[in-house]
């Protein structure tokens, strides 16, 4: 929105497009304004099967509806974001919060044992399984 304001959007969208990866880090933290969310809709749709868009998001797809502010626009903007795509559900506890709870304490050989097995951990691009290498 800054850079429409600034009248240099349509540079800033050339540039956002000829990235190979858009990290869209944390969508639905903080819902959009109904321009916010036509823009970014307008991203997608840029980049739709010409770069790579990884997205990360706490909320399922039903929710994003109250961030983007329209269900036509959030839609649209799913049928373009999930097509040719891969999707990996994780659930769990939060990495940071148990990172953070372990600088409290020292960690204990059961600890440092789980934390190795967590990066020994693949995810199959298939499935979106967690696995073994």
């Amino acid at each position: 929105m800054e850079a429409r304001d600034e009248r240099r959007l349509l540079k800033l969208q050339r540039d956002l497009q000829a990235v190979k990866l858009l990290i869209i880090d944390e969508l639905g933290y903080v819902p959009l304004s109904p321009t916010g969310a036509e823009l970014l809709f307008e991203v997608f749709s840029q980049r739709y099967e010409r770069g790579s868009t990884l997205v990360t998001s706490n909320l399922p797809f039903e929710d994003w509806t109250s961030v983007l502010g329209s269900e036509r626009l959030t839609g649209a903007l799913l049928d373009r974001l999930t097509h040719h795509v891969h999707i990996l559900t994780m659930n769990g506890d939060s990495y940071r919060l148990k990172q953070s709870a372990g600088r409290r304490r020292p960690a204990t050989p059961a600890d440092r044992a789980e934390q190795n097995q967590a990066t020994a951990d693949t995810v199959n691009p298939e499935t979106g399984e967690i696995g073994k290498p």
